[in-house]
């Protein structure tokens, strides 16, 4: 079968289903190409929770597309008629020379944000499940909190479905290709013709991307969930979401959400040949790091996982973004290598990959985003 749309996206999760949302929206004809099903657990964009924070260490330039992406989320909210934030807070804790409390210091000088500085004394009294060590500088970023990141990815595409979007799921791209003043896709159902393209695949892009080499990096990495009946891990006891840079690995988490706390590193990962193909099951090692954190840095959490999930980074040599236009084809759009950080900006960065495709520029500042940086040349 063919059939001829505005726009084509390839990839519904995280950025494809708000990129689809922001282009239906605008009452274009957009057609989303989905491998899997909707909100699946076969990519990056699943696992119950995302943390989402403006005092963003790892550039400040990605401010003004967080402030952006709040705003956003709160009118999709309105629109669903379901909370997507929460507003918990983040606590981060690092040695006072840091990236993660240097960088989040430079965000707030840079872009007038509110945080509240502590000694580990002071944050371990304001913060008691966490066990600060005296030579630690702490950080609570009150307007932080999490995105419920299933719910985030159907409400766009609920959404979109609404405005007139078609949502193909189970449908495997083999290829595109220009064809005249359009692009062309072929899947293993048909092929489609469009005016423009947005490539969105996540640990599914390198393939969609072999003519510009782009070095892509796919990493298993392992969610874990430990249960426990202590209320002090509640957001009602004044537990934040948390972020730790310690000698053994950067970690992150969440309160206590349904009896169970989670926790992830965010460090480290192993590389995966295939994306179909990564080993899911839990193995020994991947609790190792978790535990040694919890053993000192949460001391009151049990440190047998009560249940797992694997998802995949999609990292460039830098670990920032690609948001950009293919450089031989103003019609085709990427975005890719969020990196294992992405996710809190999918409804800005939605949007930015709809104005590249549809207006061919964008709105918000994204050039150190852009696919022609040094970071990425070979």
């Amino acid at each position: 079968m063919s059939a001829t749309f505005d726009f084509i996206v390839l990839g519904a999760g995280g950025f494809g289903s708000s990129a689809i949302y922001h282009l239906s929206k605008r009452g274009a004809r957009v057609l989303g190409l989905e491998r899997f099903g909707v909100a699946h657990d076969r990519g990056s964009s699943h696992g119950e929770t995302r943390v989402i924070r403006k005092a963003y260490f790892e550039h400040s330039d990605y401010v003004p597309l967080l402030l952006r992406a709040y705003e956003l989320w709160r009118e999709l909210e309105a629109e669903c008629g379901e909370d997507l934030y929460h507003e918990v807070g983040l606590v981060i804790g690092g040695m006072q020379d840091s990236d993660v409390v240097t960088g989040a210091k430079i965000a707030v000088a840079k872009h007038a944000l509110t945080i509240e500085s502590l000694t580990a004394a002071e944050g371990r009294k304001r913060f008691p499940t966490y066990n600060f060590p005296e030579e630690f500088s702490v950080v609570y970023e009150p307007e932080a909190g999490y995105l419920d990141v299933e719910a985030c990815v159907r409400a766009h595409l609920d959404a979109a479905v609404k405005y007139g979007a078609d949502l193909h799921v189970n449908e495997t791209v083999i290829d595109w290709r220009i064809e005249g003043p359009g692009v062309r896709v072929r899947t293993d159902r048909g092929e489609y013709a469009a005016g423009g393209l947005i490539i969105s695949a996540g640990a599914w892009s390198r393939p969609l991307l072999a003519d510009l080499n782009v070095p892509l990096e796919v990493l298993r990495k392992v969610l874990l969930w430990y249960e426990t009946p202590a209320q002090k891990f509640d957001v009602a006891a004044g537990n934040p979401c948390f972020f730790f840079e310690t000698a053994g690995g950067e970690f992150y988490g969440f309160p206590r959400i349904n009896g169970r706390v989670k926790l992830a590193e965010h460090t480290g990962g192993e590389t995966v040949a295939d994306p179909l193909l990564v080993d899911r099951s839990l193995r020994k090692a991947d609790t190792v790091g978790p535990g040694e954190f919890i053993a000192k840095f949460m001391p009151d959490l049990p440190t047998r996982a009560a249940q797992h999930v694997v998802c995949m980074y999609t990292k460039t040599p830098d670990s920032h973004f690609i948001v950009d236009r293919h450089p031989e084809h103003d019609n085709v759009v990427i975005g890719a290598g969020f990196s294992g950080h992405g996710f809190k900006f999918t409804s800005s960065i939605g949007e930015v990959l709809a104005d590249l495709v549809d207006q061919k520029r964008a709105a918000l500042p994204i050039e150190f985003l852009s696919l022609g940086r040094e970071a990425l040349r070979a």
